[in-house]
């Protein structure tokens, strides 16, 4: 559905963060792993705000948004896009809405219907196997410091998977940035501010009542909204 390609289809313009290393700046695997590990331990939530390019195979900038992101672990998330184009993604760990103001549609999905490699998903974890997808689906090939950074290469565990690549740029337990890397070549980069860690979110938010008069097309086994 193309609506959802937008937070599943990766791989973008890398920002300078991302780009080749030099011989002063690689680091060992290892601490790729300890920074990961740093980041993602005690994580219960996180906010940011958040610009999102999506570039193609050519090379060639698709699309270019921005908006907050909400995070709550395991496996809730809200994606709340506000330019170009308005649109709203919730999942409750089960389902995911799509809300699309412009169309006046909500579209609801069993999470295991959709691609579920998107950026969230990956950073909030499976909340039906309770794993953490980032550190139990991918190893560490390669880590660069920089700036204060350290930029993480990640590839995945099983060759199922949505991504090829998976790129991080951390500052301490701070997100700067997120590059995803798909089988088509296609990119997707998150550049994260105002990263909020650990914020208070109630399981409310991470639920979407269609506004009245909407249209709702639920295609999740639970019906839960007609």
């Amino acid at each position: 559905m193309p609506t959802f390609r937008r937070i599943v289809l990766s791989l973008v313009a890398l920002p300078l963060v991302f780009c080749n290393a030099t011989a002063q700046n690689i680091a060992s695997v290892d601490s790729g792993y300890a920074a990961l590990d740093r980041f993602l331990k005690g994580l219960q939530s996180l906010q940011s705000d958040f610009v999102q390019t999506v570039q193609d195979s050519h090379d060639q900038v698709v699309d270019k948004s921005s908006g907050t992101l909400t995070i709550k672990r395991p496996g809730k998330f809200r994606w709340d896009y506000a330019k170009r184009h308005a649109q709203v993604i919730v999942s409750d760990g089960a389902r995911i809405w799509l809300y699309d103001p412009e169309l006046e549609q909500v579209t609801i999905r069993n999470v295991d219907q959709t691609l579920n490699g998107t950026p969230a998903a990956l950073l909030s974890g499976d909340s039906r196997t309770g794993q953490d997808t980032l550190r139990d689906s991918f190893e560490v090939e390669h880590v660069e410091q920089r700036d204060g950074m350290t930029v993480i290469n990640l590839s995945p565990k099983r060759a199922d998977t949505d991504f090829k690549l998976v790129q991080l740029a951390l500052k301490g337990e701070q997100l700067v940035a997120m590059s995803l890397t798909d089988k088509l070549a296609q990119t997707t980069l998150l550049q994260f501010t105002k990263f909020k860690r650990n914020a208070f979110l109630s399981d409310a938010t991470f639920k979407l009542t269609a506004p009245k008069g909407v249209d709702v097309i639920d295609n999740s086994s639970t019906n839960a909204q007609k």
